[in-house]
């Protein structure tokens, strides 16, 4: 069955391995044995297993080799080790090379549960992540762009076909909802995907420069043009300009912009020469067009010499049934990026996200999930993971202080190996996690023993 997980037990002590295989059985486990390490490696070659619980003193094929020979071919295989009295030391030196934790004999079989099931969980969330790619390629091709309402899907539908063309775009819709993503999207899906995609932010430029960088201009044309400059125009030929805020530009300079885009030719700032431009423009706004038309700050021309095909984001308040996968898909980024190890997120925690009306749309969802990250969430998110914003809208930030109940992981991790004198077994304990966890951990931000 494909939801089985497969777990196999190396032990030279047959008792040992008929009590953990009948532990595990009736939980829906797919569990197989072996008494001896050449064996095991020999299982090892004709399947794939999710866990392995290797002893560490056998004769022959030790455990420590089991793992190098797991780490080599199977790494995405966790090993838990079982040792005897007088070997702790040996087995932290298997955490050190990869081995998920440790069991001590006798083996205490609720312990044994607890590891199977935590490993289990993540395994769980790594298959759902799969299934849910999976599924939305079957409807779309854009790996970043996420979503299972009709809205996106609509979305979806309309960038395929654009992507085929070179019309001009217009993509409209509050800050945050993924204009600047869609945008890299079309132009990674047209035939320019081989060439340059520039973003050009028009309201974080000063207008006195915009002109500057869109155009170029030459040496002398104005004080401090000390040498001719290309301007974005010529540096997207044959790729995509993509002109973000175009209601931020002057007047004035949407004249030029609509000539370019009508003769398909630039004028430098200064130069007498004009020039042949081959570029794909997708431009965007975060306010209402028509009311930007009507108050004067967009041409009409201009609108309407872009907006050949709109695309209207919507805002992530309207489509909350796409707040779950995108969770799931910012927690899997994040895993990755961050080397993290959470499996899921609570369903109280997931409850307050769906309640909230998210004004910074699926950027600020993105943020939430890094926050929590990036204050030391372990294996699970809960609503004392989120932003007091979340969690208590009507109290706002100031009440974040209250609700953060986890600090500075680093701050953490050193005040509790100061608090019993460096024992990273006794650190890991009063952390609430496991002995591996915390060596990745001390690896990862470079922490010291403190004694």
């Amino acid at each position: 069955m494909p939801d089985t997980f497969k777990i196999l037990v190396v032990d030279d002590e047959p008792e040992i391995l008929e009590c953990v295989q009948r532990y595990l059985t009736p939980h829906g486990y797919d569990v197989q044995v072996s008494d001896n390490g050449q064996s095991a490696i020999a299982m090892l070659q004709e399947r794939d297993y999710d866990i392995v619980f290797t002893d560490l003193r056998m004769r022959g094929v030790d455990g420590i080799e089991i793992l190098s020979t797991i780490k080599d071919y199977h790494p995405e295989t966790e090993v838990i080790i079982i040792t005897g009295f007088g070997t702790i030391e040996t087995a932290i030196e298997a955490l050190k090379r990869g081995c998920y934790d440790y069991l001590q004999k006798p083996i205490d079989l609720e312990r044994l549960r607890i590891i199977t099931d935590r490993i289990i969980e993540k395994k769980k969330l790594q298959r759902e992540n799969i299934l849910i790619k999976k599924k939305l390629k079957e409807k779309h091709r854009f790996d970043d762009i996420v979503g299972i309402s009709t809205c996106i899907h609509e979305i979806f539908e309309k960038i395929d076909k654009v992507s085929r063309n070179d019309f001009t775009v217009f993509i409209q819709g509050e800050s945050g909802t993924g204009k600047g993503m869609v945008a890299r999207v079309i132009h990674a899906n047209s035939h320019r995907k081989d060439k340059t995609f520039i973003p050009v932010n028009c309201g974080a430029i000063p207008e006195t420069l915009l002109e500057s960088e869109l155009f170029g201009h030459v040496k002398g044309s104005f004080s401090g043009a000390i040498r001719d400059k290309m301007g974005l125009f010529k540096a997207a030929h044959e790729g995509t300009l993509f002109l973000d805020e175009i209601a931020e530009v002057s007047s004035q300079l949407q004249v030029k912009l609509l000539r370019a885009l009508q003769e398909k030719r630039i004028r430098p700032v200064g130069d007498t020469q004009e020039y042949d431009v081959d570029v794909r423009v997708i431009a965007a706004t975060n306010q209402n067009p028509q009311k930007a038309i009507s108050e004067g700050r967009l041409r009409e021309d201009l609108f309407y010499r872009l907006n050949v095909v709109t695309i209207d984001m919507p805002a992530l308040r309207e489509r909350k049934e796409d707040i779950p996968v995108l969770v799931h898909h910012f927690i899997n980024r994040y895993n990755t990026r961050e080397q993290g190890e959470v499996i899921r997120i609570t369903p109280e925690a997931m409850d307050a996200l769906l309640s909230y009306h998210w004004p910074g749309n699926v950027r600020q969802l993105e943020n939430v999930i890094a926050r929590a990250f990036a204050l030391g969430v372990q294996d699970i998110i809960d609503v004392g993971d989120l932003p007091a914003e979340i969690t208590n809208p009507d109290k706002g930030s100031g009440m974040q202080r209250t609700l953060n109940l986890k600090a500075n992981e680093t701050i953490l991790i050193k005040k509790a190996l100061s608090q019993v004198g460096g024992n990273k077994v006794d650190a890991a304990q009063l952390l609430g996690i496991n002995l591996a966890t915390l060596y990745r951990k001390l690896k990862k931000y470079g922490i010291e023993n403190l004694h």
